[in-house]
């Protein structure tokens, strides 16, 4: 069982934590919430707060295929507002800040958040992980190719995947310990630098990355590797997104990164009956 300091209150794993995700973007691959406007990402929160959610991840940054990257100004602009009003209308919610520029992480860290999510485990910005540590928050480390702009090349199969994401881990695990990161979660990165096969395995051996001995995330809701096996869209991915969050969690998964907070929370509370020992 793991236990997590978030800013004055300490934070034990004692169930696999729900993380929703509030898209502060215009061009995410589901839905950028900013289109919403404050109110309506104030609604959207209440909301998943009512349907159980445990953390909240706000992005200002879409890594979707194709979308257009924006300097750490415009992202701040973006998170920074959003982050203020989730502390002033939901101060329980603990909030992890999604980026990969050190600079938005410690404004958006002075604005409130709890977490650091960094895509590129560190790989794109010099000065993040040295960031993290100062700013003593706990820090998701995700893998990804290490080039900004093959972040969406398939260099993964499924024959070479799980070694390269553990020699990876292991690597970047020590980096981030090395700079005085204490807490620090792993997420594989479904999707980034990978073939569907290679996801697909990826999940299958989740076991794998669990003998790191750190949490585990899985950020599967609503990708590719879904919604192109069943020929769905992102939005009707859902059922699939389900289906896959059992298995994540049934191979070990500590964290789901999810647009759906109410079926997650159902997934998670249907193998906790299933685990009543892990309860």
């Amino acid at each position: 069982m793991f236990t997590w300091k978030l800013q004055q209150q300490l934070i034990t794993w004692d169930r696999p934590r729900i993380l929703g995700i509030i898209n502060a973007t215009p061009d995410s691959f589901v839905e950028g919430h900013l289109s919403r406007g404050l109110d309506g990402i104030r609604a959207l929160v209440r909301q998943m707060r009512e349907e159980g959610v445990d953390w909240l991840d706000v992005g200002g940054q879409s890594t979707r295929p194709g979308s257009e990257r924006v300097d750490a100004a415009e992202e701040m602009a973006r998170v920074v507002p959003v982050i203020n009003l989730i502390r002033q209308a939901f101060p329980d919610l603990p909030i992890s800040i999604d980026t990969y520029q050190a600079e938005v992480a410690h404004a958006a860290v002075q604005a409130g958040a709890h977490i650091v999510n960094d895509v590129s485990g560190g790989q794109y910005d010099p000065a993040m992980l040295a960031t993290v540590a100062a700013l003593r928050v706990p820090y998701i480390l995700m893998h990804a190719p290490s080039q900004l702009g093959a972040m969406h090349d398939r260099l993964l199969d499924e024959h070479n995947v799980v070694d390269e994401v553990m020699r990876y881990f292991r690597v970047r695990v020590q980096a981030a310990r090395d700079a005085g990161i204490v807490d620090i979660a792993l997420d594989p990165g479904f999707g980034f630098g990978k073939t569907p096969a290679a996801n697909f395995r990826l999940l299958r051996d989740l076991p794998v990355v669990k003998t790191l001995g750190l949490p585990v995330l899985a950020g599967i809701s609503r990708k590719r590797m879904i919604w192109q096996t069943i020929e769905a869209t992102p939005d009707t991915a859902l059922n699939g997104t389900t289906a896959l969050h059992m298995i994540a969690l049934e191979k070990g998964a500590d964290l789901l990164r999810v647009h759906d907070v109410l079926a997650a929370w159902e997934v998670r509370q249907l193998w906790m009956a299933l685990h009543p020992t892990k309860d």
